[in-house]
């Protein structure tokens, strides 16, 4: 676990405009993200979109995508700053870090992005859960984003609070079907099945 400061948000913003702007103006970036929007079939995700009321990956994947390059540029200008991985791992709310991973998901061409632009796309699911508190309306990833990017848009900046309470509703729901432990089981005998 890292014991560095966080770098000042002013610092931290204006490092992150400047990484999100050398990553969106890469020949590649755009083919990226449209790919990423497009490719709603491997979006599954139940825990994390579906904690947005009336979600669908149809309208939500654009405005959830730029967020996610907000949030993963906040990441970088903080490793940069601090060179350290673990105090990079900034908490961000579910829908976002969902996000996140789908975006990365497009390792090959990111790969190709982060070498062009000379920006790394820092983020570690490991420490995301080891280090990390959830994300809270006003934190340390708020502050930045605001100074950064602007306000938040609160269809997808869930406060943890508010989150595990959607959670437990879907928790409630899937149980119904036989999906339990936050979809980590299932009792569904696909052998009995009809």
């Amino acid at each position: 676990m890292s014991t560095r400061p966080l770098p000042e948000p002013s610092a931290v913003a204006a490092r992150a405009r400047e990484i999100r702007s050398a990553w969106l103006a890469d020949k590649e970036m755009a083919t990226v993200l449209e790919g990423c929007a497009r490719y709603s079939s491997d979006w599954d995700d139940f825990y994390g979109g579906p904690l947005v009321s009336t979600y669908s990956v149809e309208r939500d994947a654009r405005p959830l995508l730029a967020d996610a390059v907000r949030v993963m540029a906040l990441k970088s200008a903080v490793y940069e700053i601090t060179g350290d991985e673990v105090t990079a791992e900034l908490s961000v709310p579910v829908p976002v870090d969902v996000t996140c991973h789908a975006l990365t998901a497009q390792f090959t061409a990111l790969s190709r992005v982060q070498q062009r632009t000379g920006h790394l796309f820092v983020h570690s699911t490991v420490n995301e859960h080891t280090v990390n508190t959830p994300w809270r309306c006003g934190d340390y990833t708020h502050q930045v984003y605001v100074e950064a990017f602007g306000p938040v848009d609160g269809r997808y900046w869930i406060d943890a609070g508010e989150a595990e309470r959607r959670r437990e509703i879907l928790d409630g729901l899937y149980a119904t079907i036989g999906i339990t432990d936050r979809g980590t089981t299932s009792s569904i005998d696909y052998a009995d099945a009809p």
